[in-house]
C-alpha cells in the first residue's frame, strides 16, 4: 500500500502531468476588478487585464480565460503577445464563454458581448493609416489560439464621417503571417451600416485559420484570408448574412481551403478573390494576359442565396470590387439562387439569427449549435 501511495505520489508530481493543468483565469464585467488575481473568487473586469495576465504569465501549460456573461466595452485593444512562453495545438489559449451554446442552460442573452468603444488608433497592421483611424478588439500575436462563443458587436460610429475617412473596426487581427492555428468557433459577429458597422470579423494572415460554427450579421465583410498561398484554412457551418461589402475575401491562398455546410445570403457579393486583381488591374489598363489556369476552392455542401453578385475581385477599404465570372470556385452539392433566406428573428428562440427551422438554408446546419438540438 506505501508503495502504491508513493507511485500515486510521484505521478502527482511529475512535471509532463503539471504541464498540462490548465491555468484559469476569470473575468466577470459587473463584478470584477482589474486590480485583482483573475481567480474565480477575484475576477478580472476586463479582457485587456487578462491580456497582460498571459503576456507576462511563464510555463508550458494550457491557459483558459472564462469570460461571464454581460456587456464588454473594449476601451483598448486586447493584444495577446506572450513572450516567456509558447502554447501548442494541444496546450493552447483559449478565451471563451462560461457558457457555451451546446449548453443546456444557454441562451442568446448568455453570450459574452464584446463592444467596441476605444479612441481610434491611426495604426494599419504596423503602417500609418490613409483613411482616418481604425478600432482592434483582439490583436492576435501568438499561434495556437481559439476564441469561442462570444458576441462581438461593432462601434457606435458613423463609417463615412466625411469625404476620404473611413471609421474601421477589427474585431479579431493576426498580422503576423509566421503563426499558425487561429481557431473561432460558436461567435456571433454583429452590426449595422448605420448604427454599429462592423467593418471587418477577422482579418488573419499565417496559417490554418479556422472558423466553425459562427454567425456574420450585417457586417461589411466578414472575414478576409490574407496570406497568399498559406495551407490549412476552414470554414464550416457558418452562417454569413446581410454582407453589405462581401462575406468570405481569400487573398489567393492555398486551394487546399475546406469550405463546406455554410451559407452565405442576402449580401452584396458573397466571395472576393485578391488571384485576379492584379490581371484585372493590368487588363483595365489595356494589357494583354495569358490564359492562366485558376486556382479552384471546392465550395461543398453549401448554399449561397439572394446575393447580389456570386464573385468578385479587388481589395481595400473602399471596396473598389470588379465583377468577375464564379470560375475560381467548383461548387458541389451546392446551391447558387438569387431567393434569399430567412433568419429566426424571435429573441426568445434558441435559433434566434439562424435559418428559419425548416428551411433549404436551415437543413445545411449552419449555425452556433455542433450538437444535436
Amino acid at each position: 500500500m506505501r508503495n502504491l501511495r508513493l507511485c500515486m505520489l510521484a505521478l502527482l508530481m511529475s512535471p509532463s502531468l503539471f504541464a498540462q493543468t490548465t491555468q484559469l483565469i476569470y473575468v466577470n464585467p459587473n463584478t470584477g476588478n482589474d486590480s485583482q488575481d483573475g481567480s474565480q473568487d477575484h475576477p478580472l473586469r476586463s479582457l485587456p487585464a487578462a491580456a497582460r495576465l498571459v503576456n507576462t504569465s511563464e510555463g508550458e501549460n494550457p491557459i483558459t480565460i472564462l469570460l461571464a456573461s454581460g456587456v464588454y466595452a473594449l476601451m483598448e485593444p486586447s493584444t495577446f503577445h506572450p513572450t516567456k512562453r509558447t502554447f501548442t495545438k494541444q496546450a493552447r489559449l483559449t478565451i471563451r464563454a462560461e457558457v457555451l451554446p451546446d449548453d443546456p442552460n444557454w441562451n442568446s442573452g448568455s453570450m459574452p458581448t464584446l463592444i467596441h468603444t476605444m479612441p481610434l488608433s491611426d495604426d494599419w497592421m504596423g503602417q500609418k493609416d490613409p483613411f482616418g483611424g481604425g478600432m482592434y478588439g483582439f490583436k492576435v500575436e501568438t499561434s495556437h489560439m481559439t476564441i469561442q462563443g462570444l458576441k462581438i458587436m461593432g462601434a457606435p460610429v458613423i463609417e463615412h464621417p466625411q469625404k476620404g475617412k473611413i471609421i474601421r473596426v477589427y474585431p479579431i487581427t493576426r498580422p503576423d503571417a509566421k503563426l499558425d492555428d487561429l481557431e473561432i468557433t460558436q461567435c456571433v459577429f454583429a452590426g449595422d451600416e448605420v448604427n454599429a458597422p462592423n467593418h471587418l470579423g477577422i482579418i488573419a494572415n499565417g496559417t490554418s485559420i479556422v472558423v466553425d460554427h459562427c454567425i456574420f450579421y450585417n457586417l461589411k465583410q466578414a472575414i478576409v484570408y490574407w496570406s497568399r498561398k498559406s495551407t490549412g484554412h476552414v470554414m464550416r457551418n457558418t452562417l454569413i448574412y446581410g454582407g453589405y461589402g462581401c462575406g468570405v475575401w481569400t487573398s489567393a491562398i492555398a486551394n487546399d481551403f475546406v469550405f463546406e455546410n455554410n451559407v452565405i445570403a442576402n449580401g452584396q457579393y458573397a466571395w472576393i478573390s485578391q488571384l485576379d486583381r492584379d490581371r484585372g488591374q493590368q487588363e483595365a489598363a489595356g494589357v494583354e494576359q495569358k490564359a492562366k489556369e485558376p486556382i479552384l476552392y471546392q465550395v461543398n455542401n453549401s448554399l449561397i442565396a439572394g446575393n447580389k453578385k456570386v464573385t468578385g475581385t479587388g481589395g481595400g477599404p473602399q471596396l473598389n470590387f470588379k465583377d468577375i465570372d464564379p470560375i475560381l470556385l467548383k461548387f458541389n452539392n451546392t446551391k447558387v439562387t438569387d431567393q434569399a433566406i430567412e433568419l429566426d428573428f424571435n429573441q426568445e428562440s434558441r435559433n434566434f439569427l439562424h435559418p428559419k427551422e425548416g428551411s433549404e438554408a436551415a437543413k445545411i446546419g449552419a449555425g452556433l449549435f455542433k450538437l444535436t438540438k
